[in-house]
C-alpha cells in the first residue's frame, strides 16, 4: 500500500513542499525513514509509532518505509511528525487517502498523541497558499500564526484524534480567523524626540537617514545623548507595509520568537545587541544556519552602541550586508539567504576617555586616540552615509526645558519623502534610496552642470572613493525628496557632503585598512 501526504521544509525564510511518501508491504517488520534527514527528524519513527499506539490506533506489524522527498533538501526539526502519522493512518485505512491531496500538515507529536507547537509555521503557511493547497493543519499553539496568511484554510489541532475526526466527518472544525489582528493597531509606549534637548543637527541627520534608510555614525563625548537619540528613531519611522511585516514575521517565526497573542510583527524592529556579541549571533549561522541580529533588524534599526568595543572581526562582517542588504550563509547541506535591509545606527566616543579633541579634559595620547579610532576600519566608515557629531549639552539648554519637535511631526515629513520614493521606484525592485545600484544612481540622481562641478572639486579634495561618491548622491537624493524637489540641487549636495566630512576630522590621517 502506497500513500503520501505533504509538509514543508524551511530554507532561508522560505519553505519548500515536502512529499511524505509511505510504502507498507509484507516482509521483515521494520520502520525506516529516508531522505537526507537530521537526527531529530530521523527520530520521528519512534515518536510517530508510539503516539499512534497511545492514541488508540492499532498499527499492524509490516515493513514500513517512509521517504521525505525531494532528497536533495535537508530536513531539520520535528515538524514532519504529523504528516508522517497521517500518511500512515491513510495507508492502514483509518482515513480516506483522497483527503490528503490538498492538505499540508505541520506539527511535532508527543508520545501521548498530542501535537506540540513548532517553529517556522508562518513560512510553511505562505508556501501552502502559493502552491495552491486548500488546507493547512497545524498545532493549536501555532494556529494564530498560520492564520495570518489569507487564502488558505487553517485548522488548529491539539492531538491526533482531532485530526482523524476532522477527516472522517465526526467533528466540525472551524478555520481560525485572524484578519482582525492583522488590521489591529498595537499600543506601544514609544519614546519621543521632543524629550531630547538640543542636538538639532543630529536630529536633522537622523530625519534624513530614516527617510532614505541610510546608515549613521553618532560620535561625541559621553552623556551627549547619542543613545537617547538612537532609541527614539522608531518613533519617526513610518508604519510597516503588509509585505514588510510578513517578511520580518517569517524571520521571527523561524526563530520561534513570535508573540502567541499577536503572531505578526507590526512595529519596526529595534535591535540593540551588547558589544560582547559573537559574529554568528550578529550575522547568523551555526550548524543549522539560523538568522542573526541583522536579520531580526530587517526593516528597522540595528543599533551598535560603543562601536569600538565590538570585536573588530565582528564589525568587518557587516561589509557585505551593508552593501547587498541581505546575508548569504553557506553550509555543507545548502546555502541560505536571509533579508538584512536594516538601518545601521552606530554610536561611539572619539577616544577611550571620551573627550577628544578637548585637551582640557582628554588625557589620551595621540597614539591611544589613533589606536581607539583604528578599531573602526575605513572600509566600514565608507559604508556609513552620515557621520554626525553629538555635541555636549550645556546647562542653559537643560534649564530652558524647551520641548523639541514632536516625533509625529517629523514622521509626517518622512512619510511624504517615502511616498515619493515608492512612486519613483515602482518599476524597480527597491523601496528606498539607499538601495540604489550604481546604474540606478546614474538614472535617478542626475546632476546639473553646477552640481557636477561641485562634486568634482569635492571628489578630489576629500579623496573620495566611488562608493563614497555614490553614497553622497543617494543622501542628496533623500534630502531633495524631503524638500519636495524633483532634481538634486547644490544645497542638497552641500548638506550631504557635510555629513561625509566629519569622518575626515577624526580619521583623516589614517591609512586604509
Amino acid at each position: 500500500m502506497f500513500t503520501h501526504s505533504f509538509c514543508g521544509a524551511i530554507q532561508g525564510i522560505d519553505a519548500h513542499v515536502i512529499h511524505v511518501e509511505v510504502d507498507v508491504c509484507e516482509g521483515l517488520p521494520m520502520f525506516s525513514l529516508v531522505g537526507l534527514l537530521s537526527s531529530e527528524t530521523r527520530e520521528a519513527k519512534d515518536r510517530v509509532r508510539i503516539s499512534l499506539r497511545n492514541s488508540g490506533f492499532k498499527i499492524p506489524v509490516k515493513h514500513v518505509t517512509v521517504n521525505l522527498s525531494p532528497a536533495d533538501i535537508r530536513k531539520e526539526g520535528t515538524a514532519f511528525d504529523l504528516s508522517i502519522a497521517m500518511a500512515l493512518l491513510a495507508a492502514f485505512g483509518y482515513i480516506p487517502t483522497d483527503c490528503l491531496k490538498s492538505v499540508v500538515f505541520v506539527g511535532e507529536l508527543s508520545l501521548d498523541g498530542s501535537i506540540k507547537g513548532v517553529t517556522g509555521v508562518l513560512p510553511i503557511a505562505c508556501m501552502a497558499k502559493e502552491k495552491g493547497f486548500e488546507t493547512c493543519i497545524v498545532p493549536k499553539a501555532n494556529e494564530r500564526e498560520a492564520a495570518v496568511v489569507k487564502g488558505v484554510k487553517v485548522i488548529g489541532a491539539s492531538n491526533l484524534q482531532e485530526v482523524v475526526e476532522y477527516f472522517v466527518g465526526n467533528q466540525q472544525n472551524i478555520p481560525y480567523c485572524i484578519e482582525d489582528l492583522v488590521e489591529k493597531d498595537i499600543h506601544q509606549d514609544i519614546l519621543d524626540f521632543e524629550e531630547v534637548s538640543g542636538q538639532e543637527s543630529a536630529k536633522r541627520a537622523l530625519e534624513i537617514a530614516v527617510a532614505g534608510m541610510h546608515n549613521v555614525l553618532l560620535i561625541g563625548p559621553p552623556g551627549a545623548g547619542k543613545t537617547m537619540l538612537a532609541q527614539r528613531i522608531p518613533s519617526i519611522m513610518p508604519e510597516l507595509s503588509f509585505e514588510e511585516s510578513l517578511e520580518i514575521s517569517k524571520v521571527y517565526s523561524i526563530l520561534g520568537l513570535l508573540d502567541k497573542e499577536m503572531p505578526f510583527i507590526k512595529n519596526r524592529p529595534f535591535r540593540n545587541p551588547h558589544h560582547s556579541i559573537t559574529s554568528t549571533s550578529l550575522i547568523g549561522g551555526g550548524y543549522t544556519a539560523k538568522p542573526g541580529e541583522i536579520c531580526m533588524a530587517d526593516g528597522g534599526v540595528l543599533f551598535l552602541d560603543e562601536l569600538p568595543e565590538f570585536n573588530r572581526n565582528t564589525i568587518e562582517m557587516l561589509r557585505q550586508p551593508l552593501e547587498e542588504h541581505k546575508v548569504t550563509i553557506s553550509r555543507l547541506h545548502g546555502t541560505y539567504t536571509y533579508p538584512a535591509k536594516f538601518m545601521l545606527i552606530a554610536a561611539m566616543n572619539p577616544c577611550k576617555c571620551g573627550y577628544y579633541p578637548d585637551r582640557k579634559r582628554c588625557n589620551c595620547s595621540e597614539t591611544q586616540v589613533r589606536n581607539y579610532l583604528g578599531k573602526i576600519s575605513i572600509p566600514i566608515l565608507d559604508r556609513i552615509d552620515l557621520c554626525v557629531e553629538a555635541s555636549e549639552i550645556k546647562y542653559q539648554d537643560l534649564l530652558r526645558n524647551t520641548k523639541g519637535e514632536k516625533s509625529e511631526t517629523i514622521r509626517e515629513r518622512i512619510k511624504r519623502a517615502r511616498i515619493v520614493q515608492e512612486m519613483r521606484y515602482k518599476e524597480e525592485n527597491i523601496r528606498y534610496n539607499v538601495e540604489l545600484s550604481p546604474k540606478q544612481v546614474e538614472k535617478y540622481c542626475m546632476l546639473g552642470e553646477k552640481e557636477n562641478c561641485l562634486m568634482e572639486k569635492v571628489f578630489e579634495r576629500l579623496k573620495l572613493t566611488a562608493r563614497s561618491y555614490h553614497r553622497i548622491l543617494k543622501v542628496s537624493r533623500t534630502i531633495a525628496d524631503l524638500d519636495g524637489e524633483e532634481k538634486i540641487q547644490e544645497r542638497h549636495l552641500h548638506e550631504a557632503i557635510c555629513y561625509r566630512g566629519l569622518d575626515k576630522k577624526y580619521w583623516g590621517n589614517m591609512e586604509w585598512n
